[in-house]
């Protein structure tokens, strides 16, 4: 794909000048940050818009995932750092395996720091990094980019749909090369930006509320989380040790002592400790009532009170 006319960006409404930040320059410091804050509210009524297909990507991730398929996000700059930090932190929040939701940056690892905008521009190099992950008929790949016309994202979903994986597009303009490549397009129109093409200000927040939606939305549809309680908490320091106890305290009505006696004896797992205390098991069955219904915690406790 030809690298997109100057012309042809300037009709795309992140890249237009905006009227509200007009002589941004001249503006003290206040006025600056009232002008951003005023524009940054549109936001989330833009992402609003958008949940109906939010919806349909959060049941399409949960299925993939619950067949033990992949996430995959595909960004480049701003957009591919906000999918490796979204990918990063599902682990520790949901206990998940780190291959469970992976992310391909253009530039690799070292544009999590510094920019290597070239690297976009290369349908090539998104073809090819993408299929070092190997996207298959269980799997979801999620391509974003403000714009929708990144050339690296978009041949990187359109590889991945071509090998079976279900696909899907976070822009911020209707109708782009990136909306088409795949599956199902969520768009999040959040207009100019105060700084007339820093896609890192409003689309950039609205990509990170999108992704918020989409991994944790799957992850409670898969049963990672209690009520609205993160039970699947990874406890790798004593803070952490701390947050599963009062977990455990609000999730099975517990004083604090009894909780830390149950995380204890669970191994520092709240999932099996909160199946111990809701329902009188030991380690053993709990951990197995766990397996059986694949790390869901509410099927597991259902099925564990019938042991």
């Amino acid at each position: 794909m030809k690298r997109a006319a100057k012309g042809d960006l300037n009709r795309l409404a992140t890249e237009r000048p905006n009227p509200a930040s007009q002589d941004l320059d001249l503006k003290s410091s206040l006025e600056i940050a009232r002008v951003i804050n005023a524009e940054d509210a549109k936001v989330a009524a833009a992402v609003k818009r958008a949940l109906p297909e939010i919806a349909r990507a959060i049941d399409l991730i949960a299925t993939a995932l619950k067949r033990g398929g992949k996430l995959i996000y595909v960004g480049a700059g701003t957009s591919g750092r906000i999918a490796a930090l979204d990918a990063a932190e599902c682990p520790p929040t949901f206990n998940t395996d780190p291959k469970t939701v992976q992310f391909v940056i253009a530039g690799g690892t070292k544009a999590l720091g510094s920019a290597v905008e070239g690297n976009e521009d290369s349908r090539k190099l998104g073809e090819r990094e993408i299929a070092r992950k190997k996207p298959g008929k269980r799997d979801v790949v999620v391509g974003i980019a403000a714009s929708g016309r990144t050339p690296f994202t978009i041949a990187a979903v359109a590889y991945a749909r071509r090998r079976g994986a279900k696909t899907i597009a976070v822009t911020c303009n209707r109708n782009s090369p990136l909306g088409k490549a795949a599956h199902l397009a969520i768009v999040t129109e959040v207009g100019p930006e105060v700084i007339a093409g820093s896609s890192r200000m409003k689309a950039a927040t609205a990509q990170k509320m999108v992704l918020n939606m989409l991994s944790s939305g799957a992850m409670v549809r898969l049963g990672y989380v209690y009520g609205n309680l993160m039970v699947n908490v990874h406890l790798k320091n004593e803070k952490l040790v701390g947050r599963g106890t009062t977990i455990l305290q609000q999730a099975a009505s517990v004083d604090r002592k009894t909780a830390r006696r149950a995380l204890q004896s669970a191994g520092y797992s709240v999932p099996v400790a909160l199946l111990m205390l809701k329902t009188g098991v030991d380690r053993s069955n709990a951990v197995r009532a766990l397996r059986s219904s694949r790390g869901n915690v509410r099927e597991a406790i259902t099925s564990a009170r019938s042991l």
